[in-house]
């Protein structure tokens, strides 16, 4: 099974692993390229765990006794660490957003390239499709979504313009979501607009921001001091979020400061700018232009 070619692997891993005999954790498996990068820098005593929830994933399962795969969402990092004795552990590392594999798969929905159901369910056992989502929610509130998560100044446009068609028949496709809102594409734009709508829908689909937040807190109780917390974030909302939190330990608003005006914060800057791809690797891998790497130390 092809996932794709992971992005900024050398560079991320290096990182990441600063003890070869530690113990680090892959919140997002995939197709396993980054694990097994990691897994190739440890020594016999070091140990993998990852997480996917995706239940695709568990096929890439590496056979290696150092490593351990967990088939359930990153929300759930700390319990699972905790169960399989990873916590405290020397690195976290997350390659956030959706795998090559999962937008080439056109059942899955998440492209609109192809025509396939409406779903962008990570697992399709749980949760909401993106199929009720367009067709069941008030037009406010799929406005909301495009404008939050898609950062689409005309989502209420495209909102009114769903609710128009879906009247006259259910959306069901990704082809017919398309379809719907054709008209309502500016020229020059079309595929940059219907990226973005299609990442406002998984977002919402997945509760992304929810989770990442989840995820992110949970790293401070599950490094050990000095243990290195490493994301890759591909749009500007996860980003975001990344670079507050390695910052102030806080999401939104300034860090909070001692009586001499240090910064009270859980983690310490190890690249002050976000490391990014070079021409040669997006030349190779055109998905990795938009790649943010960030890196922090516990302290």
């Amino acid at each position: 099974m092809s996932y794709h070619n992971p992005v900024l692997l050398a560079e991320s891993v290096r990182q990441l692993v600063t003890n070869p005999s530690g113990s680090y954790i892959d919140v997002t498996f995939g197709g396993g390229g980054h694990s097994r990068k990691i897994l190739e820098n440890l020594s016999q005593e070091g140990r993998l765990l990852a997480f996917d929830q995706d239940p695709d994933a568990s096929n890439n399962a590496i056979d290696d006794e150092r490593f351990q795969f967990v088939p359930s969402n990153f929300r759930h990092l700390k319990k699972f660490a905790q169960y399989y004795k990873f916590c405290p552990a020397d690195g976290i590392l997350a390659d956030l957003g959706v795998s090559s594999y999962q937008f080439d798969t056109a059942e899955r929905g998440f492209s609109h390239r192809f025509d396939g159901d409406l779903d962008m369910r990570m697992n399709k056992q749980k949760g909401v499709s993106a199929r009720e989502i367009i067709n069941g929610y008030a037009p406010e509130k799929l406005a909301s979504i495009f404008y939050s998560y898609g950062e689409l100044p005309n989502g209420k446009q495209l909102a009114r313009q769903i609710v128009s068609e879906r009247e006259k028949a259910a959306i069901n496709t990704t082809g017919q979501l398309v379809a719907a809102v054709t008209p309502m594409l500016p020229k020059g734009k079309e595929n940059k607009v219907l990226s973005q709508l299609f990442q406002a829908i998984r977002i919402e689909v997945n509760d992304e921001m929810t989770v990442l937040q989840e995820m992110l807190s949970q790293t401070i109780d599950c490094l050990k001091p000095g243990g290195r917390l490493v994301v890759i974030a591909y749009h500007s909302l996860e980003d975001r979020l990344v670079k507050n939190f390695m910052r102030s330990g806080k999401f939104e608003g300034e860090a909070e400061k001692d009586f001499f005006g240090n910064l009270l914060t859980p983690f310490t800057l190890v690249t002050r700018k976000a490391i990014v791809p070079d021409e040669n690797e997006i030349a190779l891998n055109p998905r990795a232009r938009s790649a943010k790497l960030r890196v922090a130390e516990k302290k």
